[in-house]
């Protein structure tokens, strides 16, 4: 078997033995959930860029990519105006120091609306961790020259996510996402050069590749490229700008001006692994376009296997399983916090001491974690085909339509009301889940370029829920200053 594997597997158990050690430190709920809200900024700017980047970026990107091109940067750069967006509520989100959105939501619209919200985080969380469980499939298969399986990979990628998270919370994923953030940062520098020199450079590339993957609207976008292409820059702005990992991060902080001067560091972090990724896949789709036996998902493995040399290839496979684990571990544990804050302690009522509250939200996140892994292993039992691509767009868009109008509402727009913000939530929702699950089963005919009617549904479901939102809300009385105060506190003097 690969020595690569062996090297990876030694990382992971030292970071294993790492979180053993962190774990006995967890001592309070905010010591699970929020890490004693001691982050400082240098573990903030890693623990921010580990929370966006993974396998959406390394495989969906890279499958993006190689179907698409250089075209494909529509989908990473929604992220990039997301982030400088939230840059002007950072501060205030850490002022604020709860745990969950839901803490938000509840204040401005309710209880249920809480509820709702916890919900639709916790579908859209444990679809985005199931295809972190699918990429550390594909990493360990590549890794090993097919002697694991993607189906082995896959279950070895979801022990880990599940143990670490399982083990210290916000404790094991901030500090697990600083060594890991150093390596995706250090290994995409390293590994960009070597990849372009030996798939002969962009001339030889523009050669061998389709003209349209050095187009701003590439023909694989479908029957209306322009669309498509900000469908998916759309898709990646809405979850970002309401993600509850990030919130977290920012609850975490020390202070809300570390919040705030993470937030700077960490746009330039995002923007430069994601221009590099797409680099990378694109040269090595140019270097294997139309080997059958290499999955377009699979192009920055490829080239980690066979573009560069071996230490660098190394270095460009554990930063690709740092990633799965990393963004694997920030998803797992939040929707975890949902299930404990919102449903159980606040909707239930059912108030925990620190002890039974830790205990039971370890055993959540193994449960979460479990069904996550059924949402790859039945498919792959099945003999389905799956895209990372597909399920982390379903994610995107199914969390972007429910929750963010809602929340950014909540912390910026003092008249959207209870009934409004519970509307958006609720037709958000459904609406997504209509347009992605039930159209394309009831009435296939309609679907073209894989999007009911050639539209892609994040259109229609924001523009329902951002107009639910304020239409409600216009049609009600204002909220009361009571309501407002906890996130527009009056200034003093």
């Amino acid at each position: 078997m690969s020595w690569t594997l062996w090297v990876i597997l030694a990382y992971l158990l030292v970071l294993m033995g790492f979180n053993i050690i962190r774990s006995r430190r967890v001592k309070t709920k905010d010591d699970f959930m929020v890490a004693a809200r001691s982050l400082s900024i240098r573990v903030m700017v890693f623990t921010l860029i580990c929370t966006w980047i993974g396998s959406g970026t390394f495989i969906a990107g890279a499958e993006y990519a190689y179907k698409a091109g250089f075209s494909s940067m529509w989908l990473p750069a929604g992220a990039w105006l997301g982030i400088v967006l939230i840059y002007f509520l950072a501060a205030k989100i850490r002022t604020f120091g709860q745990y969950t959105i839901g803490d938000i939501l509840e204040i401005r619209y309710g209880r249920f609306a809480r509820l709702f919200g916890a919900v639709a985080l916790i579908i859209a969380f444990v679809t985005i961790v199931s295809y972190q469980f699918r990429a550390g499939g594909y990493i360990l298969n590549v890794a090993t020259d097919g002697a694991i399986s993607v189906a082995w990979g896959q279950a070895i990628a979801a022990f880990f996510v599940i143990a670490f998270t399982a083990l210290a919370g916000m404790m094991a994923v901030a500090y697990t996402d600083l060594p890991n953030g150093i390596l995706i940062l250090t290994a995409c520098l390293v590994a960009a050069p070597f990849v372009i020199l030996n798939a002969g450079g962009l001339a030889h590339a523009k050669a061998l590749l389709p003209a349209g993957h050095f187009q701003v609207f590439s023909p694989d976008f479908g029957a209306h490229p322009a669309l498509k292409a900000f469908s998916y820059f759309l898709a990646t702005m809405a979850l970002l700008m309401g993600i509850q990992s990030m919130y977290q991060k920012f609850y975490s902080a020390k202070t809300p001006k570390d919040a705030r001067q993470a937030v700077v560091l960490w746009i330039v972090g995002t923007v430069f692994v994601e221009i590099v990724v797409v680099v990378i896949a694109v040269f090595a789709a140019s270097k294997f376009w139309g080997d059958p036996t290499k999955d377009p998902a699979s192009m920055v493995l490829q080239a980690a296997k066979h573009m560069v040399p071996a230490p660098v290839g190394l270095l460009l496979l554990a930063a690709a399983c740092a990633v799965v684990i990393s963004t694997g571990m920030n998803y797992l544990l939040s929707p975890s916090t949902n299930v404990l804050r919102d449903i159980v302690e606040s909707f239930a009522g059912k108030k925990l001491d620190s002890k039974r509250a830790i205990a039971l939200q370890k055993i959540v996140v193994v449960v979460l974690g479990l069904v996550a892994f059924s949402l790859i292993f039945v498919p792959t039992v099945l003999g389905k085909p799956i895209s990372v691509l597909r399920y982390s767009y379903f994610a995107y868009t199914i969390y972007g339509v429910s929750i963010t109008p809602a929340l950014i509402a909540a912390l910026t727009w003092k008249r959207a009301t209870k009934a409004g913000g519970l509307a958006s939530i609720v037709t958000g929702a459904f609406s997504a889940l209509f347009l992605e699950l039930i159209v394309p089963n009831a009435w296939p005919q309609v679907m073209q370029g894989g999007d009911p009617w050639g539209i892609p549904s994040i259109y229609p479901s924001l523009g329902i829920s951002i107009l639910s939102l304020v239409a409600v809300s216009l049609a009600g009385r204002p909220p009361s200053a009571e309501t407002l105060e906890k996130l527009f506190p009056k200034k003093k003097g």
